[in-house]
């Protein structure tokens, strides 16, 4: 690793953080609606994004600074397990596929801005609703953390912040500006500060991608040498645990951890507020439809990019380094053997991958609160333009306790606690996908589902232990019955769902009232331009 500043990547960094920065604030600009004060608009973009913008803005969404760093970090640090995210990704699309159409119909014809609304309107339980809202930011916070993680990943190899023994302010001046331009812009602007910056980060990832995959293994002496070199790591045995470091194939008892773990990963990804939030600020049905379709293209980006672990590992990154931190693999191989002046480049691809992403999770998770929190049980009498205040002043607060998450604890506190997102944000797939395509579940049934499913998977992580932390230290465990080892948040969802139908047959055979459903069976298959859009009603705080 080289010390230093590198003046010429960071004047190269600078200006593309510039250039995204004045997108930003213009961004407020562009498509501007007659009414800016209104949730549709700050929140959603005024939900007018055609194709091309909302494929940018899901893909700036979802393939993030910390997916660009962890990725092929795991695959540095443990081999073929780190793959497991390409599979998932290409599980999701066709099951999306089928649900996400029917959810934005439905949100687009009764005015519904977040999933919480959906489920509000659809069971008509307040305690529903709010149990999916809060365990929607509560999944979403560490993951706007981790995005900070991802931007500090590559200051820390620039060489700027002023060195291990600076005082604390001067090391983090860098991660404070980039956070108060972030949150500037995401005030000013709302989604479509992200959705306009998202062009430009993921033409930046894919040209540095494509470069890597061809450029590197030539300095490297091509792919047979870099395999080799991965093999051979691989091969070392580890003498705290007297096994291999990692493998080149997954083995016969790691297998069903990772398919499970997959298969979990992909239910959970458009559960994911930020998500929601990209596919609903999308102009048409039709729009979902095609995004679902031609987003698979990133999964074959995520496949390249991850073999960019072995490349590290080729190129001796971190070799010899006790205790190394396997996130800094990927900015420094690019900081050893890129030129400088497109070193400044690919870490730009990786900052701007942070502040997208960061600014929709800080918008989604204000959403969640403004209407499902705010709205719901504190003003019930809000206007749009009160809900779009509450919003803007909640994403600063939220970006604010992600910074100061990052700042105050442990990376690897943080690492944990998004693995912990993805279990409890799985736990909402239940109320929010069988509803829409179905109203028998019954809504205490599902809200007892939610909790056994909460509770469980926190409960089995909790136990695990790791070298680097005591509790916290993983995502699989003993799959009851079965006997082998699984993905903790699917077997809690299994759980969740066996509740919920035990009891919904129990509660209905006792008579118990199932709530007032607001929705019609031709809300959930609407286009933009049909009549019953033109008289959308707007969602009510309480029934």
């Amino acid at each position: 690793m080289r010390h230093g500043v590198n003046t010429v990547a960071l004047v190269v960094f600078v200006l593309f953080f510039l250039l995204v920065t004045v997108l930003g604030f213009l961004a407020s600009r562009w498509r501007r609606a007659e009414n800016a004060l209104h949730l549709d608009e700050w929140g959603l973009g005024g939900r007018s994004f055609g194709t091309w913008i909302t494929w940018f803005l899901l893909g700036g969404d979802m393939y993030t600074a910390y997916t660009f760093v962890a990725i092929p970090a795991a695959v540095y640090a443990t081999g073929a397990a780190g793959f497991f995210a390409v599979p998932y990704t290409i599980i999701a699309y066709p099951l999306v596929f089928v649900f996400l159409p029917r959810l934005w119909s439905v949100a687009r014809v009764r005015g519904y801005v977040t999933p919480a609304d959906f489920v509000r309107g659809r069971y008509g339980s307040r305690a529903l609703s709010l149990a999916v809202a809060l365990t929607g930011i509560l999944a979403t916070m560490p993951y706007i953390a981790l995005q900070l993680v991802g931007i500090q990943a590559v200051l820390d190899t620039l060489g700027i912040g002023g060195g291990a023994h600076a005082n604390w302010f001067v090391k983090d001046l860098p991660l404070f500006l980039a956070f108060a331009v972030l949150a500037a812009y995401t005030y000013s602007s709302g989604l479509r500060a992200p959705a306009l910056i998202a062009f430009v980060k993921d033409i930046l990832v894919y040209v540095v991608i494509i470069v890597a995959v061809i450029y590197l293994p030539m300095r490297l002496g091509g792919y047979g040498h870099i395999f080799d070199s991965a093999a051979q790591k691989f091969g070392t045995i580890n003498p705290a645990t007297h096994q291999p470091v990692g493998a080149m194939v997954s083995g016969p008892k790691a297998q069903f951890a990772y398919a499970t773990l997959a298969l979990g990963s992909a239910l959970a990804l458009f559960m994911y507020p930020h998500t929601v939030t990209g596919v609903l600020a999308a102009r048409s049905r039709t729009t979902v439809r095609r995004n679902m379709a031609i987003l698979p293209a990133y999964s074959l980006m995520l496949g390249l990019l991850a073999l960019l672990g072995f490349l590290a590992i080729a190129a001796g990154v971190g070799k010899g380094v006790k205790g190394y931190n396997s996130q800094l693999a990927v900015p420094e191989l690019f900081a050893k053997l890129f030129p400088d002046w497109f070193t400044g480049v690919a870490f730009a691809a990786i900052g701007i991958g942070a502040l997208v992403p960061a600014a929709i999770m800080s918008i989604a998770a204000a959403n969640l609160f403004t209407r499902n929190v705010y709205k719901e049980f504190i003003r019930p009498q809000a206007t749009p333009a009160e809900e779009t205040r509450v919003a803007k002043a909640a994403s600063l607060l939220v970006k604010v306790g992600a910074l100061a998450f990052v700042l105050g604890m442990d990376q690897q506190v943080a690492v944990n606690l998004q693995l912990l997102g993805g279990l409890w944000i799985l736990q909402t797939f239940v109320a929010i996908v069988a509803g829409l395509f179905t109203r028998w579940f019954h809504r205490w049934a599902l809200l007892a589902g939610w909790a056994v499913g909460m509770v469980y998977g926190t409960w089995q992580a909790y136990r695990i232990s790791s070298p680097a932390t005591r509790h916290f230290g993983g995502n699989s465990a003993t799959v009851p019955v079965i006997g082998r080892i699984g993905y903790i948040g699917l077997t809690a969802f299994v759980l969740n769902l066996l509740v919920a139908v035990v009891l919904t047959l129990v509660l209905r055979a006792a008579r118990t009232p199932e709530g007032v459903d607001e929705t019609a069976p031709a809300d959930y298959s609407a286009e933009a331009g049909d009549p019953e859009l033109a008289d959308a009603p707007q969602p009510v705080a309480a029934h």
